[in-house]
């Protein structure tokens, strides 16, 4: 009969040999009982992963037939009060296996860790961002429109569709729009993801060019932190003076 130490290196070896399993099923050890339920939860847990990626994967897999080259599209940005809106724009295909979600549920740690594998799969990736002034000139919404153009006109593949998370982007390229497609779509929600890490390292480099402001955690939203940065140090470059509390800080 295995040790317990034996039956965790064999369980950590995917895959588990039949044999194992039925084993570790009739051991009547209390240790081995707790191994043999960790193990059929991890599993459970991977099986539910793995159908939740199916089912977000689906608007792709219905489309790859007829357009092989997809493109995700989403921004970060759009209601702080300073720094620029962020669009990526990301193609991946059948062999992209990054388990991605919607960026604001996961931790900044995790972000960085996908944001890697998501830049190392995907088929191309490209960033368009569009600072303050061309958000006050052009008004915030149409600013982001610009910068999904942006993102897709600067894929090195030239996409034949767009999924795109609640909006439509300015480019002659057929495309459907998602209500919270983040969280129905891989390669929208791949783009979530790099767009907010590329835009949080931007956030975090003004935060070290305009001190007081608390940028590197708030990112540019409107917390008492930054409110009051705006009250006792005035308005920076990177701040948007068509938003309310901007301008209230000029005047």
């Amino acid at each position: 009969m295995p040790t317990l130490s034996e039956y965790r290196t064999l369980l950590a070896q995917p895959p588990v040999a039949a044999d194992v399993l039925a084993a570790l099923t009739a051991d009547p050890r209390k240790g081995a009982q707790q191994l043999l339920q960790r193990y059929q939860r991890e599993q459970a847990r991977a099986a539910a992963a793995r159908a939740d990626f199916e089912q977000r994967l689906e608007f792709e897999q219905s489309l790859w037939p007829q357009y092989p080259h997809i493109a995700g599209i989403d921004e970060v940005g759009r209601g702080p009060l300073a720094g620029p809106v962020v669009t990526a724009a990301v193609i991946i295909d059948g062999s992209f296996d990054v388990p991605v979600n919607d960026s604001k549920q996961l931790t900044a740690h995790r972000r960085e860790e996908l944001y890697a594998q998501i830049l190392t799969q995907a088929v191309a990736v490209s960033l368009g961002v569009k600072d303050a002034p061309t958000i006050d000139r052009e008004n915030i919404y149409h600013a982001t429109e610009l910068g999904m153009a942006d993102a897709v006109n600067g894929l090195r593949v030239r996409p034949d569709y767009l999924l795109v998370d609640a909006m439509t982007v300015p480019v002659n390229i057929p495309q459907t729009k998602l209500i919270k497609g983040d969280a129905r779509s891989i390669s929208i929600g791949a783009a979530s993801i790099v767009a907010k890490v590329a835009r949080d390292h931007l956030m975090e480099m003004y935060d070290r060019i305009y001190p007081g402001y608390d940028l590197a955690d708030n990112m540019g939203y409107g917390t008492a932190k930054h409110l009051a940065g705006l009250q006792n140090l005035g308005v920076t470059p990177i701040h948007r003076r068509s938003f309310s509390p901007v301008r209230a800080a000029l005047r």
